[in-house]
């Protein structure tokens, strides 16, 4: 018996593939029988070819057998020969079987209907739909709010994919007095010498930890956050090294920050199904027991983060959603809508932080048709019990698991991390390539997740407790250098997710900002302490890092592009390639290159060994991204080697040196304290090499603040 044919057909309906494989497919040659899942097909062949066909009047036939099946909302196909040599016409029956089969099932990227949900409930509009969706979203404490989220953000999403050369303006330069017309309403805006605050944040989830450390230093600070304050759509995962960092600004005290741990566990595994692979692309397990090991309660730490901003003289607005941002000469005035009053708000400061994430206006406008080149539509759900006994440990995490072959145009890859008591938070996502016929569906997702989830860990899903979902989209940005992606603009600035802040494998916006919190604090605190507030001056404020940039191939390699078919094991073949290595290698290698700290020798010693042990990997590559990717690639790889050398010449010595000639340098010439400020942090943080982080002094009064103005 041998393997002929493998192949993925996207549809979750495998009924009608079989029904189609044995009803209408008709091969040109052979005598075709009916099988339980397919076909039998028998081919006279030569009586001198021995064949494996136990009955001895068929001895004068081969037989080829296809049969399907379903797993992970879709269906494959398999052909097998019941013979030891090729039989006559095989060849061109398989070629007629998958070009018939692909003009028959093509692939299919649904959006989500209109819906008018004043008059009919976000339930009742989707159901139709995505029904296990709607099952399930009913069962949660506050689904029928969290549903119509999942809804605004794909449709936001959305419009952000399929209309990238023009995008929404909602950043306006202006100088003089104006009147301004939102949404219909008119309003009088009148330049105003003393801004309110010194910065005014958007987004409420990273952008209130980092709005916490600046307002401790003595900055007047607004946070304005779409959500009641507190909400989260994702919960946060990570190590205890990393979250040090907290501390050692003096953001959280050790106790708050144990306050904060909902759990820490023992292990976490990363395994990739491998049952289609061939035996030297097959891997163990790869442990990590200090990557994504502390879950973190992510509203216990917003709360706290909360509280410390209020505490420092910071204010927040919830459930305010922003508008529009004029920037003037002397300020930025942000317009934004009180949600549940509806009533409109404004607000003026020095500088403006986007923190909005993925569905930022603002993101789209300053980048256009580049704001994002990669992303990863990411759904779940936080699930307070219901697991039998022994479905699983919870003194262990799964970092990165798949337990199938690519489906429907996508690898998917699950997380499961324990929580407090009986707490288990799962995500399913992909990796998936920005393309407006194809932006990549949260609902689709979930339709996905309320599926298979079962068939990935034992369950009966109408005995979970549901507690709350969690999703998102979340960006990533191929970078060639660090100046190639626009984060700033006069008075304004991206952090996080906003700003294409994202590892290649498991980080999100948050793990990438912690481990750039000290960084983006003494940039920004150096910044306004100088009145250094334009577009120039504020792109210096950004988390790159030049051993990230470069491998953004592995994430590259994890999409299957739109509209085109792989063989359904080729990115579990091409993760099982590497993950295989960083089993054979230390613990502190994977967990140095999975935290983003690897060197260029290690990233070249296992480059080396994964083209070693799979030559035809530069090949899949090559499919995969194409020319024009592979050349980006290559400038990132330069980059990377040259900043590595600059690195190992100056990165011993110039931080030191710079600290010692810091107050004789910044006094007289700031401008030039900011930059070498910035090459300091390249050379070191932006190398996986961060400095110890150490919490700025509370700032002397800044050129150009103003004494607080009520408002």
């Amino acid at each position: 018996m041998k393997e002929l044919l493998y192949i993925e057909i996207p549809t979750p309906d495998t009924s009608v593939v079989r029904h189609w494989l044995q009803a209408e497919f008709e091969p040109e040659i052979g005598q075709k029988a009916i099988a339980p899942e397919g076909f039998r097909l028998q081919i006279p062949i030569d009586t001198a070819i021995k064949t494996n066909i136990s009955d001895p009047t068929a001895k004068k036939l081969g037989e080829i057998s296809a049969f399907v099946w379903s797993v992970q909302r879709t269906t494959y196909l398999k052909v097998f020969r019941w013979a030891d040599s090729p039989l006559p016409g095989e060849r061109q029956i398989l070629q007629s079987l998958v070009k018939q089969i692909r003009i028959k099932f093509p692939h299919n990227y649904p959006a989500p209907p209109a819906i008018d949900l004043s008059q009919q409930s976000i339930f009742e509009a989707l159901a139709p739909h995505y029904p296990l969706t709607v099952k399930y979203f009913q069962q949660m404490p506050n689904g029928e709010y969290d549903l119509k989220r999942v809804y605004w953000w794909e449709q936001r999403w959305r419009e952000g994919v399929q209309n990238p050369q023009q995008p929404r303006q909602v950043v306006f330069s202006r100088e003089n007095v104006e009147t301004l017309h939102v949404n219909n309403v008119e309003t009088l805006h009148v330049t105003s010498l003393q801004p309110s605050y010194d910065l005014i944040y958007i987004g409420g989830a990273l952008g209130v930890i980092h709005a916490a450390v600046m307002a401790q230093l003595g900055y007047r600070v607004l946070l304005l956050e779409r959500l009641p304050f507190g909400r989260m759509n994702r919960e946060w995962n990570i190590s205890r090294t990393e979250l040090q960092s907290l501390i050692d600004l003096g953001l959280l005290t050790p106790a708050e920050c144990e306050s904060a741990i909902a759990r820490e566990y023992k292990d976490g595994f990363n395994k990739f199904f491998d049952g289609n692979n061939p035996p030297h692309l097959k891997a163990p397990i790869l442990h990590t027991p200090t990557v994504l090991n502390i879950a973190l309660d992510a509203e216990r730490l917003l709360r706290l983060c909360g509280e410390k901003l209020k505490a420092a003289g910071g204010e927040i607005w919830d459930e305010t959603e922003f508008l529009r941002a004029d920037i003037e000469r002397s300020q930025v005035t942000l317009q934004a809508r009180h949600l549940p009053s509806q009533t409109q708000k404004q607000a003026s400061g020095r500088v403006l932080v986007d923190a909005m994430g993925t569905a930022s206006p603002i993101a789209w406008q300053l980048n256009g048709g580049r704001a994002f080149d990669s992303v990863c539509p990411t759904v779940g759900a936080v699930i307070n019990g219901g697991f039998e006994p022994g479905v699983w440990d919870a003194q262990y995490g799964d970092v990165l698991n798949s337990h199938g072959d690519i489906s429907r145009g996508r690898q998917l890859i699950w997380e499961l991390f324990p929580g407090a008591g009986e707490e288990i938070t799962v995500y399913l996502f992909h990796y998936h390539q920005v393309n407006p016929e194809n932006p990549g569906s949260l609902l689709e997702m979930y339709e996905d997740f309320f599926t298979i989830l079962p068939e990935y860990r034992r369950c009966d899903l109408d005995k979970l407790v549901w507690k709350k979902p969690t999703f998102g989209y979340i960006p990533g940005h191929f970078s060639v250098g660090s100046r190639d992606r626009t984060v700033a603009f006069d008075r304004l600035v991206a952090i996080g997710d906003a700003a294409s802040l994202q590892s290649p494998l498991v980080f999100t916006g948050f793990g990438s900002l912690v481990r750039n919190l000290s960084r983006l604090t003494a940039l920004l605190d150096t910044a306004l302490k100088h009145d250094l507030l334009s577009a120039s001056d504020l792109n210096q404020i950004r988390a790159y890092q030049s051993n990230v940039a470069v491998t953004w191939m592995f994430s590259k390699g994890m999409m299957v592009p739109t509209g085109k078919f792989l063989p359904p094991e080729r990115v579990n073949s091409m993760l099982n390639n590497f993950f295989g290595l960083l089993t054979d290698e230390p613990l502190e290698v994977a967990d140095r290159f999975i935290k983003d700290r690897f060197d260029w020798f290690t990233f070249n010693r296992l480059a080396l060994k994964a083209a070693r042990k799979n030559p035809v990997l530069l090949l899949w590559i090559w499919e995969l991204a194409g020319a024009k990717d592979l050349l980006r690639w290559l400038l990132s790889y330069f980059n990377f080697s040259w900043n590595s050398l600059l690195s190992l010449c100056f990165s011993g010595w110039l931080p030191s040196f710079l600290r010692q000639i810091q107050p004789w340098l910044e006094r007289r010439y700031p401008r030039l304290w900011l930059r070498l400020l910035t090459q300091s942090y390249a050379l070191t943080t932006g190398m996986g090499r961060p400095q110890l982080a150490i919490a700025p002094h509370p700032r002397t009064p800044a050129i150009g603040s103003q004494d607080v103005v009520s408002s």
